[in-house]
């Protein structure tokens, strides 16, 4: 009996070690998670959007802009010109501006292209419209999404 129950504990113990030393497999990579969407272009482009990084990674332009009150700051941000020009959009009829709230504004191809200075700006974790010298109803806050109308 003495001899079956050493047998017993031997063969448990080399089964315990035997698992205990086998070599571990890594886990398995986490998938990379993609970038958040934080500007959508639709329309013609459909299927278009960058993220904060990828809009962060143009050169960066700085735009001053009055409001109605006539205080005057500095965005810095993104030229519509070049988003437009990155996905090969050169003319449009009017593109709509819309904000996370669905306010909308809209701007004619050519109010757009009389003002070199108009930008997507950084604002504070979210984005922005700043049409220097264009009404105050285009200066769209928390932007998400350009809507290109033919």
């Amino acid at each position: 009996m003495k001899r079956n129950l050493l047998k017993f504990a031997a063969l448990t113990l080399i089964a315990v070690l035997g698992v205990s030393c086998a070599p571990q497999t890594a886990p398995a990579a986490a998938e990379p998670v993609a970038a958040e969407a934080a500007l959508t272009l639709s329309g013609p482009a459909t299927g278009v959007s960058w993220s904060m990084e990828d809009l962060q990674a143009y050169p960066a332009t700085e735009t001053d802009y009055t409001n109605k009150d006539g205080e005057t700051a500095t965005y810095t941000g993104v030229a519509f010109s070049a988003l437009l020009a990155e996905v090969g959009i050169e003319s449009f009829s009017s593109l709509t501006m819309v904000a996370a709230d669905d306010y909308t504004a809209d701007v004619t191809f050519d109010e757009l292209a009389a003002c070199p200075n108009c930008i997507v700006a950084f604002d504070d974790g979210s984005l922005r419209s700043v049409m220097p010298d264009l009404s105050g109803k285009l200066q769209v806050k928390d932007l998400v999404e350009i809507r290109i109308n033919q």
